[in-house]
């Protein structure tokens, strides 16, 4: 190999290649220079470098061949994305309905530096009040959000839900399977908008959309729609001062691009969807020339070193994980579902109908394996689609109803969704009653809610109706963990998977960096094997190099 510089040594000696430069690697805080010694290939940790040719004929040291920067977990990502949130690692716990990315998880990811989304789609507005007073205590200082679900069925309480974080001040949330801008949405995003005494746009509400289509991309990337500003505007929800300076921010200025996920999902490919984003990202900031940089983050499919390592190479802002946390201990999750995570495959998932877009056809994905969730919910929206009501359904299509959705008949079913939106909606009970077709519709979407909490609480004779949202990311994870102490779901925590995915990320790019340069490591050096916290920040924690936590 042809040098590149020359290598001038400080109070280490080099070391051979062979066996030790994996630990080298992983020491992400220090720079790796493989060097031509007298005996062979060999790499240091210290010293400096010279790029061209050889300074000083007479230096001592040795001819570089290649060297890999220090690459601290903490600068991956975008700085603006990091110093608007006050994060240290680019990394969010996605927002999984019902509470499963629950408060302890949120917690545990914002007093790490990261930033979570507390699950609040499917939970009535006690249940979200209580999460908003206890995270408001849990992190005084530091970051966490709460997810708004787009609600078409539902919009009172898309609504009644943007009341509730105006009121505590919930300062940024996760919008989640919106098909267009809603009333809800924008009022959130453009209450308080006004500008500072220097004359700058302060937009104190931050919207972190997650998206699969470019076109719905382009909506949160534009500013709100007039029609809706106009409609705040004479409803007396905003004020003047706030629609005049809504056409100048856009709906969000982070983007999540939304890869192959568990929930609500396309299967959009991550390689192909994220350069897509980015494009657009581009091709908007010029337009709008909005004060403040528009970020494309990625989800779907980051659950291994290698994947995460390949969204930052690709200019993801940030990276946001969802399928992997429901194994971990603080998900609101049941130990039974844990344990059926923990055994899945890639090809253990399938997509199924939505509850809360069951009318739509719209589908989610989810766990297949131990599970007939998925065929059940297809059947329940095939009868929807064939027949106006359930009296219509023929006699054989009603036993297996009976038999395997609603043991206490239809009847007694219908009494128990009538009284579920007696407190919800009760608009939705005055519509049954004049549609049966849309009654017969609220009664199948009340399987598809319950499925989800039976898989919560851990329903043992509801087992095989279990609905566990879930992506292919979850095998690829169990098949990265398969061997180590991260194989149990007992030991898999929020924030030691994250860091293990960091820096293994940190790993992977700096074993290419060296291979891009003609060295190719082997061994132990290019595989990462997940550690346990404590090893962890051995590595995270050199006082020597690596960004701080900005909250501690």
């Amino acid at each position: 190999m042809n040098a590149i510089g020359w290598w001038i040594p400080g109070k280490e000696n080099p070391r051979a290649v062979d066996g030790a430069l994996g630990e080298a690697v992983r020491n992400v805080s220090r720079p790796v220079y493989v060097v031509r010694a007298s005996d062979g290939m060999a790499f240091a940790q210290d010293g400096s470098i010279v790029i061209g040719d050889r300074p000083d004929a007479t230096a001592d040291g040795c001819p570089l061949l290649a060297y890999a920067p220090p690459l601290h977990p903490a600068e991956f990502g975008d700085v603006s994305f990091k110093k608007t949130h006050r994060l240290r690692y680019a990394y969010i716990a996605g927002a999984m309905a019902n509470g499963i990315t629950s408060v302890e998880m949120v917690t545990e990811a914002g007093k790490a530096g990261m930033i979570g989304f507390f699950g609040a789609a499917g939970l009535d507005l006690d249940r979200i009040e209580a999460a908003i007073r206890h995270l408001q205590d849990a992190l005084p200082d530091r970051p966490f959000g709460f997810n708004l679900i787009h609600s078409p069925q539902e919009p009172g309480h898309e609504l009644a839900t943007v009341e509730l974080y105006l009121k505590h001040r919930i300062r940024c949330i996760s919008a989640s399977a919106f098909l267009q801008m809603t009333l809800p949405l924008v009022y959130y995003r453009l209450k308080g908008l006004h500008r500072s005494s220097e004359g700058e746009i302060v937009c104190p509400n931050r919207v972190v959309a997650k998206v699969s289509r470019i076109e719905i991309a382009k909506k949160f990337f534009s500013p709100p729609p007039e029609k809706i500003v106009s409609d705040l505007l004479n409803r007396r929800l905003i004020t003047y001062e706030e629609a005049a300076l809504a056409e100048r921010i856009p709906m969000a200025e982070d983007l999540t691009a939304e890869a192959d996920s568990g929930g609500h999902t396309d299967n959009r490919p991550a390689l192909a969807l994220l350069p897509t984003m980015i494009s657009l990202k581009n091709q908007l900031s010029g337009k709008f020339k909005y004060a403040a940089p528009l970020r494309v983050g990625l989800g779907g499919g980051i659950a291994t070193p290698e994947s995460t390592a390949a969204a930052f190479a690709m200019g993801a802002a940030y990276v946001l994980t969802g399928s992997i946390n429901q194994a971990c201990v603080e998900a609101g999750m049941s130990e039974t579902v844990r344990q059926m995570l923990a055994a899945a495959s890639q090809a253990d998932v399938a997509m199924a109908p939505a509850a809360d877009m069951f009318e739509m056809g719209v589908k989610v994905q989810v766990l297949k394996r131990g599970t007939m969730f998925a065929v059940r919910a297809g059947r329940l929206y095939d009868l929807y689609r064939r027949y106006d009501s359930y009296e219509t359904i023929p006699g054989p299509e009603k036993e297996i109803l009976k038999r395997d959705f609603f043991p206490e008949g239809f009847s007694t079913e219908w009494q128990r969704t009538r009284a579920f939106f007696e407190q919800r909606d009760p608009s939705q009970i005055q519509k049954a009653e004049q549609n049966p077709k849309h009654k017969m519709a609220l009664v199948f979407r009340s399987y598809l809610g319950q499925s989800s909490n039976w898989a919560i609480t851990g329903n043992p004779s509801r087992r095989m109706d279990y609905q566990v949202w879930c992506g292919p990311a979850m095998g690829a994870f169990n098949q990265w963990v398969r061997g180590s102490f991260l194989e149990q779901p007992e030991n898999r925590q929020t924030v030691t998977i994250a860091k293990n995915l960091l820096l293994g990320a940190s790993v992977i790019t700096r074993c290419n960096w060296l291979r891009h340069q003609g060295i190719l490591p082997t061994g132990d050096s290019v595989r990462y094997t997940p550690l346990p916290l404590s090893e962890l920040e051995t590595y995270l924690n050199d006082s020597r190099q690596g960004p701080r936590d900005p909250g501690g």
